[in-house]
Order: C-alpha cells, then sequence, then structure tokens
C-alpha cells in the first residue's frame, strides 16, 4: 500500500499494511528542523508520514502592531497565540449591542472566494493519490464564540436563543459551502474540528450541546456522507458523556481521544472500535513537550498495544506537533511506529 491507500484503509476500519500516521498540524518550527529548507509542501511529500490535514486559508487584514482582522471582522492577536490560532482580542457583537439587529446587517465573508481553498488545491495537485489529504473545517461553534465571546454566546443559549441559533447556522451554511468545494475539489476526508470540552468535562449540558451545537454538526456529516468520503470528528476534552451520541450521529473516525483529559484510548477501541475508527494518541501536552525519546518510545508501543489491534487506527500526538515539541521525541514517535506497526502485529 502507498500512504494514502494505507490511511483510507484504517479511516473505513480496516487492516492496512502498517499504521498509518497524519498530524493534525505540525509546526512549521518543527518541519524546519527536520528539513531545512523545504516548503510544507516539500515536507509533507517527502517525510515519512502519511498524510496533511489543510486548514482553510483566512484573508486577514492589518489593524496594528500584531493585530490582523480576519474575513469574519474578528481582530485577532498574532503575538499571543493559542497553539495554531491567534487570538481572538475581543467580540466583535458587544453585550451592549442589540445581536439580533447586528445580525440583520452583518456580511458574512464569500465562501466561494477561490482565496478560502488555495492551500488545499495546491495540496490536492501535489499529494493526491499518494498521501492522504484531509481538510479541516469549523461549524456551529468556534466562531460563533469568536464573534460573540465565549461566554456571551454560552449565555445566549439560555437569555436569546433564537440569536444563537441564528448565528450559528449562518456560520455553518459558511463551512459547509467550503466543505462541499473540498470535496469536489478531491479532499480524501473531512475533519471538523469543534472543541467541546476541557480536561475536565464539557463546557455545556449534553442536552443543551444537542440542541445548540449537534445540529451543525450533523449537517456536516450528512454532506460527507452524501459523498461517500469519511467524516473525522476532532475534540479535545473529556468526550465521555457523548461519545454514544457522536457515534449515532454517524462520524467515521474520532480524533485524538486526548490523554490527558482521561481519554484512554483501549477503553474507547474496546468499546467504539468496531463503528468507530481512531486517531491518536501520544501526549503531547506533558510527555512529548517535556519527556525523553525513551518515555515516548514506550508512549507509542502503549498506544499500539491499546488501539491498533484489529486495524481502524492512525496514531498521532494527541493534539498537534507544536513548537515546543522536541524534533527527537516526534522522531521517537516515528521511529517507534515504524517499527513496530506493520500488520500483523507483533508486540
Amino acid at each position: 500500500m502507498n500512504s494514502a491507500e494505507r490511511v483510507l484503509t484504517a479511516l473505513n476500519g480496516g487492516i492496512p499494511d502498517k499504521i498509518p500516521m497524519v498530524e493534525l498540524a505540525i509546526d512549521t518550527a518543527v518541519m524546519e528542523k527536520i528539513m531545512p529548507g523545504s516548503t510544507w509542501l516539500d515536507f509533507y511529500e517527502n517525510f515519512d508520514i502519511d498524510g496533511v490535514t489543510v486548514f482553510y486559508d483566512i484573508d486577514y487584514e492589518d489593524v496594528g502592531a500584531d493585530l490582523k482582522r480576519d474575513y469574519f471582522g474578528v481582530v485577532r492577536n498574532f503575538k499571543e497565540m493559542q497553539g495554531f490560532f491567534p487570538t481572538p482580542i475581543e467580540p466583535l457583537i458587544k453585550p451592549e449591542m442589540d445581536a439580533m439587529e447586528f445580525l440583520d446587517t452583518y456580511k458574512m465573508p464569500d465562501p466561494k472566494d477561490p482565496k478560502n481553498l488555495e492551500s488545499l488545491r495546491q495540496a490536492i495537485e501535489r499529494l493526491k493519490g499518494k498521501k492522504a489529504v484531509f481538510f479541516l473545517m469549523h461549524s456551529s461553534l468556534i466562531y460563533p464564540i469568536f464573534i460573540r465571546g465565549f461566554e456571551n454566546y454560552l449565555m445566549d443559549y439560555y437569555l436569546n436563543s433564537d440569536f444563537a441559533k441564528r448565528l450559528s447556522e449562518m456560520v455553518t451554511d459558511f463551512f459547509i459551502e467550503l466543505e462541499k468545494q473540498a470535496i469536489e475539489m478531491g479532499a480524501d476526508a473531512i475533519v471538523e474540528a469543534e472543541d467541546y470540552a476541557g480536561n475536565y468535562g464539557l463546557w455545556m449540558s449534553v442536552d443543551t450541546l444537542k440542541e445548540f451545537v449537534i445540529p451543525g454538526l450533523r449537517r456536516t456529516i450528512k454532506v460527507a456522507k452524501e459523498s461517500n468520503i469519511p467524516f473525522i470528528k476532532h475534540c479535545d476534552g473529556d468526550l465521555w458523556p457523548i461519545l454514544d451520541l457522536l457515534r449515532d450521529e454517524g462520524i467515521d473516525c474520532l480524533n485524538p481521544v486526548e490523554p490527558a483529559a482521561g481519554m484512554d484510548i483501549g477503553l474507547v477501541k474496546q468499546k467504539y472500535g468496531k463503528e468507530v475508527s481512531l486517531w491518536g494518541n501520544i501526549d503531547c501536552a506533558n510527555l512529548m513537550t517535556f519527556g525523553s525519546p525513551a518515555d515516548v518510545e514506550k508512549a507509542t508501543i502503549e498506544c499500539i498495544k491499546k488501539a491498533a489491534h484489529g486495524g481502524g487506527h492512525i496514531l498521532s500526538s494527541s493534539n498537534t506537533i507544536h513548537s515546543a515539541v522536541p524534533v527527537e521525541n516526534y522522531m521517537a514517535m516515528i521511529n517507534t511506529t515504524r517499527k513496530y506497526g506493520n500488520y500483523p502485529l507483533n508486540l
């Protein structure tokens, strides 16, 4: 099998020739240390990894030192990054505003602007058929939070529910249009990346999630199902209260099964592995950042033992290979998987 075939076999619950590896993202500083002078496409084409996750492209406008406005109108601080995302510095809809009146005149970005998917187009032209190309999108929660503010938007669920649902639908409409274009361009799978939880539980009740958030997820799943391509749900945090819900909604794969949040990939595999493939989950918050290569090797072998038997597993970090992950630790994960990840497994 080549890399693309290996990944798609695992996503469909099958047993490939060896365990595939794909990351949600790899920091450019890490790529530069591994392959100096390469472009991101050079890196993914030539490095020993089986696929690439491509984000939609965001058009930014400079508005001050380290500040840029995205195409939704949200001002971000590029100096204070949260992972791979520049931090929104203030909500677009202030608490004192009439929120519904704001939406009456609010102009959404154009989902058909070809600039939105330029990186995806380049990846498909270069890698399609050789490496798996995933398209990463959002749907019904993250951008409404950016636009309204985290606390304000969650309060809207109780105090201004019509507004919350309208904003969610508007944003989901935008991303569904991107999703349809990505599928038409040739993306191998869709990754919907919306977090619902932290390490200690969900941000809201399950009933609230079902009413305000899951409808957007359901719509994005439907588009992928109609096109017969795998749908991957990315969500950090403790997801035990909603794993049945996510399975029943029809996700094909769950990422990252975060160990720092108490998500034991072995237990998830036992309960859901016949219906949902798994993508994860070497801890990048602590172990890959502060541990040794030997620690990473041990954790990788343990992950393979727990998750890879019977197929349906893509190995990766528990989120991303961020800039604080030492290259030698990332390479320990890669090399250990290549050493022990050939089927039939023999550990």
